[in-house]
């Protein structure tokens, strides 16, 4: 099925579309992003024959785990995935103006990036900024617009004393007008409560006229709750994972979800008996992952993330962060202080990179003295070098952090001179003077890790 004809069928009728997140999402939550492509190729044609709106397949961690730990180029995975599935959009998470990466890239960087990924062989690009800065997502959206992509305008679901229905419903209208063909509700923690959404989802259908596609984490428990209210609102499209790697600190599970609307007028007509053979194959899949690279698939549900809104990854970092400093003792101190440090630097929603960034501060604030050590990244948030922060900043607490350094108030990729070039000026004398474009792309996302992967796989 085409996406337009796709999204047709969303617009003129009331089944709920579903999009697949197991080779993307699912084992990023669950499996540390170690799905091998080997191990979507036995799967990938009955996949396509489902009827998912899109399947996640590519971007967020999936880029850097293929180079760092997989030994595979991320781009052929994508090529392969797009010789296999012929129906189904191949959809990618991408951060703005940050890529795939942690920091500002310079545009020209960003419209290449975009540009190689819609030709080889992705069809739908959701775009986010972790502030919800859409000055950040500028870029990034005009240029899948002109590659032909579905363009997928994404805010940061959160919640603040500076975040409500009204603050989200501008945002989306700022990314209707930025061009994007679809909005979608991005819960990375889970908070997005059941009554709520309705509410969201209720307020967005009325106010925009493009499809509402929400996506949400099973951390806290409410997800598959909150799919069914944003169902009863009119959403769209929502994300699931077929049941090995849905749940936990995942999404709900794809078969759930058809079951449950069975019958109902938002019915998704998807056959969840075609969907069993397929989870069955994800189910062993799991099971080696585990035994291979030694780990616990089993993420329990845990509520405490909707009072500190830290991601349960997250939580259990910090945790292993902690006792290897021998101070394991202080971690309930740890919970205190994240929300606290969190508000100081006005209330940015914990999502990568601001999730590390805020994270990382609040345990050396307990483990060394407040702000005792103030890491790069926090004076840069501070200064305006990520973009505009939900809430202002202290004057007070700006000057003790960055002192008397300029406040970027302009959109922070305008101080980035173009990069590609130096870029391929580089892997040119680092050895390389014929690699491909999507290779300096890589190096520039990971220089360090693509060398590695070029000296393994290119001499």
């Amino acid at each position: 099925m085409l996406l337009e004809e796709a999204i047709g069928i969303v617009m003129a009728n009331k089944p709920l579309r579903i999009t697949e997140t197991v080779l993307r999402d699912g084992h990023q939550s669950l499996a540390a992003t170690r799905m091998r492509t080997s191990d979507m190729l036995p799967i990938l044609e009955q996949l396509d024959e489902i009827g998912y709106f899109s399947i996640e397949a590519w971007g967020g961690a999936t880029f850097d785990s293929c180079l760092r730990f997989l030994g595979e180029d991320p781009w052929e995975r994508l090529r392969t995935l797009k010789r296999h599935l012929k129906k189904t959009p191949i959809q990618m998470l991408l951060r703005g103006q940050n890529v795939l990466g942690y920091n500002h890239y310079a545009d020209d960087v960003v419209r290449e990036f975009v540009k190689r990924a819609v030709d080889n062989g992705v069809g739908v690009i959701r775009i986010f900024d972790a502030l919800n800065d859409v000055r950040n997502l500028e870029v990034a959206m005009r240029a899948a617009k002109e590659s032909g992509a579905h363009v997928q305008g994404a805010f940061v679901y959160t919640i603040s004393p500076y975040h409500n229905i009204d603050s989200f419903v501008k945002v989306a209208k700022d990314l209707v007008q930025l061009g994007a063909d679809s909005i979608c509700v991005k819960d990375m923690a889970g908070l997005l409560a059941p009554y709520v959404a309705y509410d969201l989802v209720k307020t967005l259908k009325a106010e925009i006229s493009i499809p509402i596609h929400l996506h949400t984490h099973y951390t806290s428990g409410m997800a598959s709750m909150t799919y069914l209210k944003a169902a009863e609102a009119g959403v769209d499209i929502v994300d699931c994972a077929l049941s090995p790697f849905a749940l936990g600190t995942s999404q709900p599970a794809t078969e759930a979800m058809v079951a449950a609307l069975e019958g109902t007028e938002r019915d998704t007509g998807l056959k969840k008996e075609t969907l069993y053979p397929i989870a069955d194959h994800f189910r062993a899949v799991k099971k080696e992952l585990a035994e291979n690279f030694k780990l616990n698939t089993a993420m329990e549900i845990d509520t405490k993330v909707l009072t500190f809104q830290i991601p349960g990854g997250m939580l259990s970092n910090l945790l292993n962060q902690m006792k290897e400093q021998g101070m394991a003792d202080k971690y309930p101190e740890l919970l205190e202080e994240m929300p606290r440090v969190r508000a100081e630097l006005g209330y940015p929603p914990l999502v990568t990179p601001t999730s590390q960034i805020t994270g990382s501060m609040a345990a050396f604030n307990v483990m060394l003295g407040r702000y005792k050590v103030i890491p790069r990244e926090i004076k840069d948030l501070v200064r305006g070098k990520y973009g505009r922060t939900p809430a202002p900043i202290d004057p007070d607490f700006r000057k003790m952090i960055v002192g008397d350094d300029p406040i970027i108030t302009h959109r922070p990729a305008d101080d980035i001179q173009p990069q590609l070039d130096s870029l391929r000026g580089e892997l040119a004398e680092k050895g390389y003077p014929n690699a491909s474009m999507e290779d300096v792309l890589s190096y520039a996302l990971f220089p360090e890790v693509a060398l590695k992967f070029f000296e393994a796989t290119r001499r």
